[in-house]
């Protein structure tokens, strides 16, 4: 596979992934993690220049949450890039 295949592949498995988050479903790829949507609600924030209090609008995140084989080969890393 050449470089731009790769690449079109990757874009294709992306938009796939985002399809099934804006249908409103959970994308769990297996041995790697789990896609979700989550709402947060309204909340206080501050300007950092001016120290002005602002509001955070609610808004819709998506959220990242690592499998247990994912993490365990985190961990079989650890430290090994410095």
């Amino acid at each position: 596979m050449n470089k731009r295949e790769a690449k079109e592949l990757v874009e294709i498995f992306f938009e796939e992934i985002r399809g099934a988050l804006e249908g409103g479903q959970q994308v769990k790829l297996s041995g790697f993690g789990n896609f979700d949507l989550r709402d947060k609600n309204q909340r206080p924030g501050r300007n950092p220049k001016t120290g002005q209090e602002i509001p955070i609008t609610a808004r819709r995140v998506v959220t990242f949450r690592p499998g247990q084989k994912l993490k365990a080969r985190v961990d079989a890393f650890k430290g090994e890039a410095q």
